[in-house]
């Protein structure tokens, strides 16, 4: 670890790691330095087969429970599927991210998803099994990436190398949305419901390939007390981290705008027939807040400082749901796309949000915090969809889109000045020295 006198941007966890990160100048600026880390780039490439693999594997999921059952229900359930049982998988097994070493963990992960897909394609797996087994690999989803977030501060070090990388996996997640659909379209047209399936066991055998070669075995965070303690481990591990105040904090900070921001997402298409319009307007609501997500995200990472990205945390994430309130006024496709657009731009806070995260959470509880950080995110955005759901049915949409905005909003509020409030030494902080921000350039 860097002393109080080094800067630790740019800098791996220990010496022996040295080699891994290729040599970066303090003027360096944007995700270039980020791909220079050759471990970066094999937890990149495996970020995105198996994103691929989840979108596509869900989209013909859906297609082949429908084909089998003919119910509507059955067909949106898989879906469902996906997000409740992150809570489960989240909070019960999490202890796993810091028992074992993080690369046995993503490729036992991967491995296992590979394992379920494959006996989906069998003509003999019931409708009942096609299902338990998606929520198989829902629960895994959890510490899969809780692991991987927390094995990114040995990859990539704690300072602002962790924080683009980090960037940068989300970017590719709203990007293989976008493109995992259209990419499960094509192969729907071309294969069966089965056949789109099994291509997805092959991303996800070929993630597990570029992790267990592309990245160094190192070793686990926590031993543990013992294999049966590990259920006792995990949930102990969740007290521990919700109960500091500056974590608890931090961690509703990441859950709750994106609690609220689904609401127009979950609506989009009822909100298409409220206003009259077709598919192809449906397409541009469906697809406006990733992009904005994606602009900002990008902006942010390259254009500001560490120190900027750190001061525009606590006021974008405060009035980031604004945008959401023009809902109220049933304003025509132009200004309703750009208020979905500015939306998703207003979730570019976390940039800054993800470093705070990792200065305030001891290494030994790292995977743990990650993983309950991912189960929380998924099964709020699920409760939102949910409750968006249930007040259109009693209240116009473009109503409900509306007092999503502004009661978010409202509940953000007490939660900035909390944080604001428990930031180390009275201020709030970034890893990054005043003197070695200054010598970055805007470029």
């Amino acid at each position: 670890m860097p002393t109080h006198d080094e800067n630790p941007v740019d800098r791996p966890r220990d010496a022996a790691e040295a080699t891994t990160v290729s040599p970066v100048s303090p003027a360096s600026r944007g995700y270039g330095p980020v791909f220079a880390v050759r471990e970066f780039r094999a937890v990149f490439l495996a970020h995105l087969l198996s994103l691929l693999g989840v979108v596509v594997s869900e989209l013909a999921l859906t297609v082949l429970v429908y084909g089998l059952t003919g119910s509507p229900l059955l067909s949106a359930l898989t879906f469902a599927l996906g997000l409740l049982p992150y809570l489960v998988g989240g909070t019960l097994f999490a202890g796993v991210a810091d028992r074992y070493p993080a690369r046995r963990v993503l490729v036992v992960c991967d491995l296992i998803c590979a394992g379920c897909v494959t006996v989906m394609v069998l003509p003999g797996t019931p409708v009942g099994g096609l299902l338990a087994l998606r929520c198989v690999i829902a629960a895994v989803s959890p510490v899969f990436t809780g692991t991987r977030m927390a094995a990114l501060t040995d990859i990539l070090g704690e300072g602002d190398l962790y924080v683009l990388g980090r960037s940068l996996l989300r970017i590719v997640s709203q990007s293989a949305l976008l493109a995992g659909f259209g990419l499960g379209g094509v192969l729907l047209a071309v294969l069966s419901p089965r056949g789109a399936i099994t291509v997805t066991a092959v991303t996800f055998l070929c993630s597990a390939a570029l992790l267990r070669f592309g990245t160094r075995d190192r070793p686990a965070r926590s031993g543990g007390d013992g294999g049966g303690a590990l259920l006792r481990e995990s949930l102990s591990g969740a007290r521990t981290v919700l109960a500091d105040r500056r974590i608890r904090g931090l961690m509703l900070l990441f859950w709750l705008p994106p609690m609220f921001v689904v609401a127009p997402e979950a609506l989009a298409a009822p909100y298409a027939d409220e206003i009259g319009v077709g598919p192809v307007a449906l397409g541009l609501l469906m697809c406006a807040m990733p992009v904005g997500q994606i602009a900002a995200e990008l902006y942010v990472g390259t254009a500001l400082t560490p120190r900027r990205r750190s001061l525009i945390v606590l006021p974008v994430a405060a009035a980031g749901l604004l945008p959401l309130v023009a809902y109220g006024f049933r304003p025509g496709m132009a200004v309703t796309v750009l208020a979905l657009a500015l939306a998703g731009a207003g979730s570019a806070y976390v940039i800054g949000l993800d470093q705070w995260l990792v200065a305030a959470v001891p290494e030994a509880l790292r995977g743990r915090a990650m993983t309950l950080l991912t189960a929380g995110l998924m099964t709020l955005q699920g409760v939102g969809m949910a409750l968006a759901g249930l007040a259109a049915e009693f209240l116009p949409v473009h109503q409900v889109v509306a007092a999503a905005g502004a009661t978010g909003t409202l509940c953000l509020l007490p939660l900035v000045l909390e944080v604001r409030r428990t930031a180390p030494t009275g201020r709030i902080r970034t890893e990054v020295r005043d003197g070695a921000d200054q010598h970055m350039t805007s470029g």
